[in-house]
């Protein structure tokens, strides 16, 4: 149903204000599917540290579907332009499928969100010998700069820390602004159009912090320091967990004595994921200036609130009927 034109639904916030439960709430009120918006979520072997939190999609042992979460691993780089070619698919069979209700994205990656709801526009790009060789003399931070240069709004700045994803994406930013590229543009194959019906939620700043604490210790707990123990045994090397996120970071510097103890570790961290989820309220209120609207639910603790503001403006979107 999308008699007002909408043909999602996009669940977004922070890290720790419960993205998750509520999505598969209303995807089971609605009786639609989930398409996953988490840059980690996608990597096998990656289950604590990032938060899957798979149980929230089997509550009550009624399975809600879901999709995008565990479909590569460590071997591979996915990238933001792997995520928008993944979503279009996975859009296309829901709604070629003539699925009842429009698909719910649950997440709070940023960039993977604002690059099918701006439909950011990417190529597949090959690699440029003759650039990768005038680069391969310079500094990271030489390059550092020079990305900055081509891309001032870079969101993640974990690629400022790696040599070789910053000549990758020195190499995209330079094919984008060639002839090549344009030839590609009007050659591709059409993209379903995305019209999005967005709900943000978040909490105000002492419970979110309180949730991200309560949340840490259960994670500890669950054994996140042996699953990033358990990556590196079979193969992942400390740098490639090191770009994983905070949790994967900070871990993988525990385990190589970089970080003393387990109680540094937990206040290393919890300082570093408040700073994130600043960041993120960031780059949501900067979507927002750039014209997207997010309609934001009551900023309260209670789910149950929350759920139903949520309802009542996918009613007043036309995206259930009024009597559900």
């Amino acid at each position: 149903m999308d008699c007002m034109g909408y043909n999602c639904i996009i669940i977004l916030g922070p890290t720790a204000v419960g993205k998750t439960a509520l999505g598969v709430r209303i995807a089971r009120a609605t009786g639609a599917e989930i398409i996953s918006a988490d840059s980690r979520q996608v990597y096998k072997g990656l289950d604590i540290g990032s938060g899957k939190d798979l149980s929230d999609y089997n509550a009550g042992g009624i399975q809600t579907p879901y999709h995008l979460i565990d479909i590569t691993d460590l071997t591979h780089e996915y990238s933001v332009f792997d995520y928008q070619q993944d979503f279009y698919r996975v859009f296309e069979e829901l709604t070629v499928a003539s699925r009842a209700a429009v698909p719910v994205v649950v997440g709070g990656t940023g960039m993977y969100l604002d690059a099918v709801i701006r439909g950011y526009d990417f190529l597949e790009v090959p690699e440029n010998p003759g650039l990768r060789s005038s680069l391969a003399q310079k500094t990271l931070e030489e390059l550092d700069a020079m990305l900055l240069s081509l891309k001032p709004e870079l969101h993640t700045r974990a690629t400022l820390r790696d040599r070789d994803r910053t000549i990758r994406a020195i190499e995209i930013e330079t094919f984008m602004r060639t002839e090549e590229a344009e030839r590609l543009r009007s050659s591709r194959k059409k993209r379903p159009e995305i019209r999005p019906f967005i709900i943000g939620t978040s909490l105000p700043r002492d419970q979110l912090r309180a949730n991200i604490a309560r949340r840490l210790r259960e994670r500890l707990g669950e054994g996140m320091i042996d699953e990033v123990r358990r990556l590196h045994d079979n193969g992942a090397s400390w740098e490639r967990l090191e770009l994983l996120g905070l949790e994967y970071r900070f871990v993988s510097e525990y385990l190589q004595g970089k970080i003393r103890t387990e109680d540094e570790l937990y206040d290393l961290l919890l300082l570093a994921i408040g700073q994130f989820a600043k960041r993120q309220e960031t780059w949501f209120r900067g979507m927002e200036k750039k014209q997207v609207v997010i309609h934001w639910l009551p900023s309260v603790p209670d789910q149950n609130i929350k759920f139903e503001a949520a309802m009542n403006l996918l009613r007043g979107a036309g995206l259930i009927p009024e009597t559900m």
